[in-house]
């Protein structure tokens, strides 16, 4: 279907690619915390990493991620100077691992159904 295709009553395929965006940005999401988990992260590390699982992210696409993390609450921002350069370290506030937790439970579950109770073999993906 072209983006200029238009069949009534069904998504156009510019709708089809926002909500596949809208929801790998989801799944980006809960990689940050996920690795803000971990230890404190900061930007270009942490886009080397999601690089390694597929996400390909522009800066401008990373940052202001980052910055809505941070101002929902989940993350913190510290800056420390690194070879000369200030580096913003992110790490997960409480609220941050009580969110990663929530969406730890809603992961499973969405992954059962959508499998139908399928396992993920471990290494997979």
């Amino acid at each position: 279907m072209s983006k200029t295709d238009r069949i009534e009553g069904h998504p156009t395929f510019e709708a089809h690619s926002r909500l596949f965006r809208d929801i790998l940005l989801g799944f980006v999401r809960v990689h940050v915390l996920h690795c803000a988990s971990r230890g404190p992260v900061y930007g270009v590390a942490l886009n080397e990493e999601l690089a390694v699982h597929g996400y390909n992210l522009s800066p401008g696409t990373l940052y202001p991620l980052l910055h809505g993390l941070e101002d929902i609450g989940f993350l913190e921002r510290t800056p420390e100077v690194v070879g000369g350069k200030v580096r913003k370290y992110y790490s997960l506030t409480d609220r941050g691992h009580q969110a990663l937790e929530d969406l730890r439970y809603k992961i499973r579950e969405l992954v059962s159904d959508v499998l139908d109770g399928e396992t993920v073999p471990a290494g997979s993906g």
